[in-house]
C-alpha cells in the first residue's frame, strides 16, 4: 500500500499512497512528487525527463490480486504527462494530477502539492490509506506484508516531536499558530482517510505556513543546494512542519504513532558543510547491501532527543519494525535492491524489454 517516490531537491515531487478498508474495494493510493533528470537529478516538479518508477514495478505485481488493492497519484510539474515516453511502467500511465503546482524546496508550494494529491484521492470513497513517497524510496517488504501492516493500524504514522530550538518558529504565526503547538518531524506521512481529509480542507494554518514559513538563502543564486542558510531570520521548512503542527493544533496526535514509516539517515558531522546538513545522505550501490538493509529493518524502537522520549513501534498494539520504506537510494543502490531479491521477485523485462520486431 505504499510508493515510494519523492522529490530530492528544489523541485521534487511528492507521491501519495492509499489503501481500502477490507470492507471497499482494495485500493492502493500513492501521491508523487516527480523528479526529472537533465544532468543530474533536479527535484520536485521542474524538470523535464523523470526517473522511471523502476523501484516499485515488480512490488505493486507480487500477486495478480494486488493491482486491485492500490492506486497511484502523481503530483507532476504543470503540463508534464506520464506515458510509454517517460516511464516505463505502465502503473504511472495518466496518473499525474490534472491540476498542478511548481514546487520549490523549502517553501509551501511542497505542502500544496502534497494537498492537492490528498485532496484527488480522497474523491474515491475506496481510499483508506495515504502514503506519501518519493523516487528514491524503497520498500523493504512485499507488498502483501506492506499492505497487511497499513491495514491493520487504526491509526496514522506521523513522526512528530516537540522542538527546543525556536528559530523556526515565526512570531508573525500567533495567534493562529500559538508557539506551544509547534511541531516538527518527517514529511514522509502514512494517513487514515479522516486525518487525510483534514489536511485536504484546512483553510486556517496552510495560509499561515504559506505566508510566514520559509526558507531564507544567501548566496549567488542557483539551485538551493549551492547556497548557505540565512542565520538572521527566521527558517522555516513548511513539509517538516505542517502536519504535525496542524495535528497538534487540531487535537489529533493521540489518533497517531508519532513516528515515520520512512526511513532516512542525517548525516551531522562537523565535516559537512552546513548547507548540506538541510539534506540526508543518499545511499549509493555499495550501501544497498542485505546486512545494510536488514539493520535498518531490525530497528524497532526509536529515541527522542528533545522530549527524552523512546518510542516502541506498535501497530495495532503489537510490536512490529519501525519502518516499511527506506530513503535516499540512488538508482544503482534501488536497482541492486531489486537484483538481490530484497523486496520479493524481480522480472528485469518489467524494465528493459526486449524490442519488438
Amino acid at each position: 500500500m505504499a510508493k515510494k517516490r519523492l522529490p530530492i531537491s528544489s523541485s521534487s515531487p511528492s507521491l501519495l499512497l492509499v489503501l481500502p478498508s477490507s470492507s471497499l474495494r482494495n485500493r492502493f493510493w500513492f501521491g508523487m512528487k516527480v523528479v526529472s533528470v537533465i544532468s543530474g537529478l533536479i527535484c520536485l516538479f521542474t524538470f523535464l525527463r523523470i526517473q522511471s518508477p523502476f523501484q516499485t514495478s515488480s512490488f505493486y505485481t507480487e500477486k495478480n490480486g494486488d493491482a486491485e488493492k492500490f492506486s497511484i497519484y502523481v503530483h507532476s510539474k504543470p503540463g508534464f504527462i506520464f506515458d510509454a515516453s517517460t516511464t516505463r511502467s505502465s502503473y504511472f500511465y495518466g496518473r499525474q494530477l490534472r491540476e498542478s503546482v511548481r514546487v520549490i524546496w523549502g517553501e509551501a508550494s511542497m505542502v500544496e502539492a502534497e494537498r492537492l494529491l490528498l485532496q484527488a484521492a480522497l474523491e474515491d470513497p475506496a481510499n483508506q490509506r495515504f502514503v506519501l513517497l518519493s523516487e528514491r524510496c524503497v520498500p523493504l517488504y512485499n507488498f502483501s506484508y506492506t499492505y497487511n501492516y497499513l491495514m491493520s493500524s487504526s491509526k496514522s504514522f506521523v513522526d512528530s516531536f516537540v522542538i527546543t530550538k525556536h528559530s523556526r518558529y515565526n512570531p508573525d504565526m500567533f495567534p493562529t499558530i500559538p508557539r506551544d503547538k509547534w511541531r516538527k518531524g518527517s514529511q514522509w506521512a502514512t494517513l487514515i482517510r479522516k486525518h487525510a481529509a483534514v489536511v485536504a480542507t484546512d483553510n486556517v494554518v496552510f495560509p499561515v505556513f504559506k505566508k510566514h514559513c520559509k526558507m531564507h538563502l544567501e548566496g549567488n543564486g542557483g539551485s538551493p543546494k549551492n547556497q548557505v542558510v540565512s542565520k538572521s531570520k527566521h527558517n522555516c521548512i513548511p513539509d517538516e512542519h505542517y502536519i504535525q503542527t496542524l495535528f497538534s493544533m487540531s487535537g489529533l496526535v493521540d489518533e497517531t504513532e508519532r513516528r515515520s514509516l520512512t526511513y532516512t539517515f542525517w548525516n551531522h558531522s562537523p565535516s559537512r558543510k552546513e548547507k548540506q546538513d538541510w539534506h540526508p545522505i543518499t545511499f549509493e550501490y555499495a550501501d544497498a547491501d542485505p546486512l545494510h538493509i536488514e539493520k535498518i529493518k531490525g530497528i524497532d524502537h526509536l529515541y527522542f532527543e528533545t522530549e527524552y522520549r523512546t518510542e516502541e513501534c506498535l501497530c495495532n498494539a503489537a510490536h512490529v519494525p519501525c519502518y516499511l520504506f527506506a530513503r535516499k537510494f540512488s538508482e544503482g543502490a534501488a536497482l541492486r535492491l531489486l537484483t538481490d531479491g530484497a523486496v520479493g521477485p524481480f522480472n528485469p523485462a518489467l524494465f528493459f524489454p526486449t524490442s519488438q520486431q
